[in-house]
């Protein structure tokens, strides 16, 4: 099997960020901000059509409610945050001893990025189930963009994230395709709706409308699955 959602995505964060390396600080702010807001609003509409494919609404509620829960209970977000920090932390003391340090940080900080979110997952699950890759499309040009800013003011070390993305994203669309035969296509349909909840959600962040936890709202994607497949089990025609 080829991932061929994760291929792209490698190709986008070497092209953005080998672009951002060359031009450095000579990207106006403007111009980074008005094509940020044009990626948040075609995540938004990326994330509409994918909610738009439940069928049974209150599936992809209980499932977002329960996993809200269970996410600001575990503090996802906080612990991803004190993750970046200890590593941003260790290298802040040499970062200006020597270009090693802001190498590091450049590949660490876009490692990060590019590979804690529901698109990587949701994506990486659609690639490996069903070979529609056409989320982790997205996700690619959105990180494509991303790397070219990060690189114009952290350096080459970004383009070395790709390592993370093709063994972290392309690991999960591996592991997906071999449990092909797990899912149910109302698993498949319901996880994707919800974590089309979770696209709208990056979308508002990416037009500064609205800082959401996202992290805290990963666990939707497991409680989803569940759910269905309890309602499957017991033999409730919930779809």
């Amino acid at each position: 099997m080829i991932a061929t959602g994760t291929v792209i995505n490698a190709l986008t964060v070497l092209a953005g960020g080998g672009l951002g390396a060359l031009l450095g600080q000579r990207l106006p702010e403007r111009v980074r901000e008005t094509v940020m807001a044009g990626l948040g609003l075609v995540t938004l509409i990326v994330g509409l059509q994918l909610a738009l494919e439940t069928e049974n609404v209150l599936v992809v509620l209980v499932s977002v409610l329960l996993g809200a829960l269970l996410g600001e209970w575990w503090r996802i977000d906080v612990g991803l945050e004190r993750l970046s920090d200890w590593l941003k932390g260790r290298l802040a003391g040499r970062a200006s001893a020597s270009s090693l340090a802001h190498f590091n940080e450049g590949f660490i900080t876009a490692s990060l990025v590019f590979c804690v979110g529901p698109m990587t997952i949701l994506g990486s699950l659609e690639d490996g189930l069903t070979g529609d890759y056409s989320l982790l499309a997205i996700k690619a040009v959105l990180d494509g963009f991303a790397a070219l800013a990060f690189a114009s003011s952290l350096g080459i070390g970004v383009l070395f994230s790709v390592v993370t993305v093709v063994v972290y994203q392309g690991g999960l669309t591996l592991l997906a395709g071999l449990a092909e035969g797990v899912f149910s296509e109302a698993m498949i349909r319901e996880m994707s709706a919800t974590g089309g909840v979770l696209v709208l959600a990056i979308g508002l962040m990416l037009l500064n409308v609205k800082q959401i936890r996202v992290a805290n709202l990963l666990p939707s994607l497991g409680v989803v699955l569940a759910i269905v497949a309890g309602l499957e089990v017991l033999g409730i025609a919930a779809f």
